[in-house]
């Protein structure tokens, strides 16, 4: 017996040390969690060289992609976005805008109306993996790719692609020719993998939003038209030939002789990757203390108001990254680009696309907007066709903070306007869930409400269940938690539970996944005792102000049991309240003249008439 078990307890130990090496080796493989061993994600690692003819607008591209499989699964195929041949008559993007109710007015019917040399599109002509040539098939805006043999787990591929391209008027986003006549605006412009995780290929068709890629480096080489000035992603690997950070390339450099200049950019750890070129771009360079190079491109034709925009918004620009630095957590890299381009604002990679005929005002807070993106959603990177409320709604909630304190506003809510507007989209009947894919709203006007306004109503909501000091808390932790790892909705569940203690399960199910509305109310008062009840069928904790008749006053806080706690208080709190029961009554400390529910407005409670009781 004695023998057997000991040949037992050999075994085991033999197993336990296997295991060890390979759950060890698997973390050197991966980008892992080292508190979850199961956790992993895909690399790529991007080497293109492109030709550019600024005439036609047309380059050609040599793509040689290093794609390291970290999943446990093997891979029978893969898939490329080609994003510019949504920029096409009778495509899906362009048959959904003339269908929707509510067009954007920026595509509108335009794609319908695009002529041969206007349209966009990626053709790519060869592909081969490990150099032997595979089959593909392009499908819309999907690249279908089955390969010669399967991608086994831990095993890194090479892809070598030729494509042709032509970049579209500009429309959305990308494009050519924009509005404010910027000549490239390269967002979306290659042949980018597609994503693979936990859930699979992610390969939606491009019809409208916006994007999730593989974390990886990029080496990129672009040969354009010397008189262009390239600004975008990465780092510039030969600022001396190209002139870069001279306002005056010609007059300071002597540049090679030829029609082109190439440039050479690098970008690590970055899972996309943006250029916009034009020959008429200033270049300024603003060298923060923390050494982060900011560097604005706008165009030396524009008005004098805005140029003086410009030159002001840079040192405010620094403030911005100094407050999302410490208010969400570090930058990781040492530069951010402004650029002028595009047709609106939209965030890209250590660099952002914005419309430069503005206000002041508007050129700041899209630059704020855009800029807090960066950390939303492109160092923690959600997936924004599954849940584009983490990154909008959270992107105009920190970025609305950082407004206000910069421009100096005042104490009152930054985010109080999508309250106005939640309880419009709730009484109109448009209101749709936040699980509802980007793609799939009913209008575009739902999406944007759910998006930006409720997502961002899910962190104010949350200053009021577990308190300001612990969101804020909370939104560093997730930062520190999930930077570089593609969250999910119950990641920053966790991140904000365990700062504070407080069980919020109930919270991100009810706000996120169902229609419930939230309305309490005080039913009566007679003498001390309170009676409140709630309407609507979406729990909250109660905040109470009860003033006394002899003018004293006194709050209470009054938990959600559910919770299975409270936030830090000055209020006297008071047994919780189950959600099964619809009223709740409580002895106040001395008669009561006057009783108001959250004097703060941070509850979304869609009646606030019955939110306040005096007593006649």
């Amino acid at each position: 017996m004695k023998k057997t078990l000991s040949l037992l307890l050999l075994l085991i130990l033999i197993t336990s040390c296997v295991q060890t090496k390979e759950v060890s080796q698997t973390d050197k493989n991966a980008s892992t969690n080292k508190e979850n061993h199961t956790y992993w994600q895909q690399h790529v690692a991007y080497t293109m060289d492109i030709d550019v003819a600024a005439n036609n607008f047309q380059y050609k591209g040599v793509q040689k992609l290093v794609y390291t499989n970290n999943s446990p699964d093997e891979l029978n195929k893969v898939f490329y976005h080609l994003y510019f041949n949504a920029f096409q008559p009778g495509s899906q993007m362009d048959v959904r805008s003339l269908n929707i109710k509510d067009p954007d007015r920026r595509v509108r019917d335009r794609i319908s109306k695009l002529k041969p040399n206007e349209i966009g599109y990626i053709k790519v002509s060869d592909l081969q993996q490990n150099g032997a040539a595979v089959n593909f098939e392009t499908v819309g805006t999907i690249l279908e790719v089955t390969l010669n043999a399967p991608i086994k787990s831990g095993e890194s591929v090479t892809f070598d692609m030729n494509f042709d391209a032509q970049v579209p008027v500009q429309i959305r986003r990308s494009g050519r020719n924009s509005k404010e006549n910027v000549a490239l605006s390269m967002a979306q412009w290659y042949p980018k993998m597609a994503e693979y995780d936990f859930e699979g290929w992610h390969t939606p068709p491009y019809i409208a939003r916006e994007f999730q890629g593989v974390w990886g480096d990029f080496d990129v080489t672009l040969h354009i038209d010397k008189t262009f000035v390239v600004g975008g992603t990465g780092y510039v690997q030969n600022p001396q030939e190209v002139g870069h950070g001279y306002e005056d390339k010609s007059k300071k450099l002597n540049l090679p002789k030829g029609d082109k200049l190439t440039w050479h950019f690098k970008a690590p750890r970055v899972h996309d990757f943006m250029w916009a070129a034009d020959p008429e771009y200033i270049h300024d360079v603003l060298k923060m203390e923390n050494g982060i190079d900011l560097h604005f491109y706008y165009k030396r034709t524009l008005e004098e108001k805005y140029l003086k925009n410009w030159k002001d918004l840079q040192p405010k620009t620094a403030e911005l990254m100094t407050y999302f630095s410490d208010n969400v957590g570090d930058y990781p890299y040492k530069q951010y680009s402004v650029i002028q381009g595009g047709d609106g604002g939209m965030e890209y990679a250590m660099s952002t696309l914005i419309t430069g005929e503005r206000k002041f005002g508007s050129l700041f807070g899209v630059t704020a907007h855009e800029m807090a993106h960066t950390w939303f959603q492109f160092l923690l990177a959600t997936n924004e066709s599954l849940h584009p409320w983490m990154d909008e709604g959270f992107t105009s909630y920190i970025s609305g903070k950082a407004s206000y304190k910069i421009l100096e506003r005042g104490e009152k809510n930054p985010n109080a306007g999508p309250y106005n507007s939640y309880n419009f989209m709730v009484k109109s009947g448009a209101e749709e869930v936040l699980t509802t894919h980007a793609d799939r709203y009913n209008t575009n006007r739902g999406y944007s409400f759910a998006s930006y306004g409720k997502g961002s109503m899910f962190l104010s909501q949350l200053e009021y269940i577990i308190g300001a000091e612990n969101t804020a808390k909370g939104i560093k932790r997730y930062f520190t938690d999930f930077s570089f790892k593609h969250p999910t909705p119950n990641d920053v569940k966790r991140s904000m539970e365990k700062v504070s203690g407080i069980h919020l399960g109930w919270y991100l199910n009810e706000w996120t996944q169902t229609l419930h509305t939230i309305d309490y109310g005080v039913k009566s008062v007679e003498g001390n005792k309170i009676t409140l009840e709630r309407i609507g069928q979406m729990p909250m904790p109660i905040d109470l102000e009860v003033k006394y008749i002899d003018g004293t006053k006194q709050s209470y806080n009054i938990p959600l049991r559910m919770m299975r706690g409270n936030k830090p208080t000055s209020a006297t709190v008071i047994e919780d309240w189950g959600w099964g029961y619809p009223t709740y009554s409580f002895i106040a400390a001395k008669t009561v003249q006057s009783v108001e529910i959250d004097k703060s407005k941070l509850m979304a409670d869609i009646n606030d008439e019955n939110n306040v009781f005096e007593v006649k």
